[in-house]
């Protein structure tokens, strides 16, 4: 039974891409109404969500069992019942949640065309690509970087330049590939959504977004170099019978990409962002609504952080700007 569990899950992860594109178009429809009929534009939102929970549902088996990344298949169990909890909440007349739906819109329109146009996704993935190389080479690392054309690849692969090969003993082959989720677009999409959605002056979201955009890019850039390094030279292969174990690995080989990746990484990427947030928040404390939303969906409390951690919007100015 639970094998036909599974088989179903992967059987719906082919519905993912036409249900992305169903999600954005939802998703700024409801933004777009809401310069006109705010009522109408909550019930799209309601829709939007309810599609966005089945978009997630398709991606469950795909990050648990074939990524085999614990952060994001639970990520992807979680947002399923959150989306529909959302849905419910703006049914229900809690309109403040219109915010968070801006917010998906614009990270959406930011993400999904990479995710699915070739011509958008290949120059960011070699671009992140050369740069991790040089960065690499600081370091005093030179893998050979190779692209889908070659014969040490296997067939059916992007042709970008965008694998680092790393020659083992033994004739066992070790390939890094940078992918569009090794570039942090997505985690520069869920601030640029943010930062869109709030109302806010102009001049102040340009400064909280100069200062989440480029923090994430670097940061990524570091990540990248980290995997590649304790992968590509085998820096952490230890407790290998543990880690093939948790993640039901068959090769050995693996196991520093699994330590350093699903679980480093990964791990450190949350942390990463909560602190990126912190930052965001002194420049734009109106992204504090939306955390507070975030929490009243986990609680059931409501929150006011701009009083319990002292920060709050700079005055306007009869010309709209926020004093500094």
């Amino acid at each position: 039974m639970f094998g036909s569990l599974l088989s179903a899950l992967a059987w719906f992860h082919q519905f993912s891409d036409p249900l992305a594109w169903l999600v954005l178009a939802t998703f700024l429809t409801g933004t777009l109404l809401a310069r006109y009929d705010e009522d109408l534009s909550e019930r799209v939102f309601v829709l939007a969500w309810g599609i966005f929970a089945a978009f997630w549902f398709t991606l469950m088996h795909f990050y648990l069992f074939e990524q085999k990344s614990i952060i994001e298949g639970l990520g992807s169990v979680v947002a399923v019942p959150a989306s529909l909890y959302v849905a419910y909440l703006l049914w229900n007349g809690r309109s403040s949640l219109t915010v968070l739906s801006r917010a998906v819109a614009v990270m959406g329109l930011i993400y999904f065309p990479f995710e699915t146009l070739a011509i958008l996704r290949r120059p960011l993935v070699e671009l992140v690509t050369r740069q991790v190389e040089f960065l690499l080479s600081l370091l005093g690392y030179h893998p050979q970087v190779i692209n889908g054309s070659s014969e040490l690849l296997p067939l059916n692969v992007d042709p970008y330049r965008n694998t680092f090969f790393f020659e083992q003993e033994g004739n066992h082959r070790i390939t890094y590939t940078i992918l569009l989720a090794c570039t942090g677009l997505g985690s520069m999409s869920i601030f640029a959504g943010l930062v869109a959605a709030v109302r806010a002056p102009l001049r102040r979201k340009l400064r909280a977004a100069a200062i989440a955009l480029p923090v994430i890019y670097a940061l990524n850039l570091v990540r990248n170099v980290f995997i590649a390094v304790s992968f590509g030279y085998q820096k952490l292969h230890v407790f290998p019978d543990v880690i093939m174990g948790l993640f039901s690995l068959d090769d050995p080989y693996t196991v520093s990409y699994y330590l350093a990746d699903r679980i480093l990484a990964q791990s450190m990427s949350v942390v990463a962002l909560v602190a990126i947030t912190f930052l965001v928040v002194r420049e734009l404390p109106e992204i504090l609504d939306v955390v507070e939303e975030l929490l009243f969906m986990l609680t059931g409390t409501e929150y006011d952080l701009r009083t319990e951690l002292d920060v709050d919007a700079p005055p306007v100015r009869a010309d709209g700007e926020g004093r500094r």
